[in-house]
Formats: C-alpha cells, structure tokens, sequence
C-alpha cells in the first residue's frame, strides 16, 4: 500500500496493512512456517507503527487535545500490552499449542486498538490540529519507522525523550538481526 499523506492518512494506512496480515496468517495453514513468516512480518509492522505513534503522535495528542495526557496514556498502556503478546509469541513456534490462540488475542486487541484510534482519537485530531501540523507529524512518524526497531523491547521507554534516543540504536541491532537471520522478508 502507498504510503505518504498527514498522520492521519500515514497511520491509517498502517492499520490495512496490518488488518491484511491478520488476514494472510489466518488463511495460512495451521502450525506451517508461513504462520511463523507472517508473524514475524505483522511484528514488524506492529513495533514500527507503535513506536513511530510513541515518538511522535502521542505526544502531540498530549500538546494538542483537551484530556491529550489521559487520552495518551491509555494509548500507551495499550502499547505496552501488544508489545508483551507480541514477545510471548516470538519465543513461540506455530506448532505450539498456544501459538493461534494467542496471536488470536493479539488481533483482537490490536483490532479494537485500531477501532478506538480511527473512530475517536484521529477523528478528534482532525478537529483539534491543524492541517500543517497533522502533515508534520506524517511525515515524523514515516522518518521514525524508518529507524525504529522491529521486535518488541518491552520495558524500554515508551516516552520522549528517552524513547527516540534510545528506539533508533535498538532499530539498527534489530535490522542487522533481521538481515542475518532474513526475518521479516
């Protein structure tokens, strides 16, 4: 899918793409690599978008939206959630017998995840931020993916500053990990 637009559009895009993996992963055979393939490619969705919203949209719903700082930290705790299941699951294998019913619930909270961005938080973005800056933070947030991480760190920061000093180093020891391994492809 293209990508490209305010931060609106730049997440959004994001949330079909990961809606598509879901998709892709269901129809794939149980306990097969391609589950395993697939996951891993959602996971790298997942920790890029999650971190790229950390390091710049949350922030700007704290700046920008009456109740932003309640608004992000609920967003957060979230965060912090998916990125626990996801790291339960990269010490799975698709033959375990908890592997499908946790990616299982995995979806489903990233799904109403997505619904609650989508319907209430973008829709009050839209409202309450200016167009120069919805497109500002489109294209912090492309800048930020390029160099996020890409498997799940639970317990680093979640929050700037910390979080884009430290989410760039772990990004590129989590690419180089993935170029040797050819994770994610």
């Amino acid at each position: 899918m293209g990508h490209g637009g305010d931060v609106i559009d730049e997440l959004t895009t994001d949330h079909r793409e990961v809606a598509d993996y879901f998709g892709q992963f269901h129809r794939a055979p149980p306990g097969s690599h391609d589950r395993k393939r697939l996951l891993d490619r959602l996971t790298v969705e997942l920790v890029r978008h999650s971190v790229a919203e950390e390091q710049h949209l949350y922030p700007a719903v704290r700046e920008h939206l009456p109740n932003g700082g309640k608004i992000a930290d609920k967003e957060l705790a979230d965060h912090a959630q998916v990125e626990q299941m996801l790291k339960e699951l990269e010490g799975m294998e698709p033959r375990d017998p908890a592997f499908d019913p946790t990616v299982r619930a995995l979806q489903r909270e990233v799904i109403a995840h997505i619904h609650d961005e989508e319907s209430t938080l973008f829709v009050r973005m839209r409202r309450d931020c200016g167009e120069d800056t919805l497109w500002d933070l489109g294209e912090k947030v492309r800048t930020a993916k390029k160099t996020s991480p890409t498997r799940p760190h639970p317990g680093t920061p979640s929050t700037p500053p910390a979080n884009r000093l430290v989410d760039p180093g772990i990004g590129m020891v989590d690419r180089a990990r993935d170029l040797l391994t050819g994770r994610g492809r």
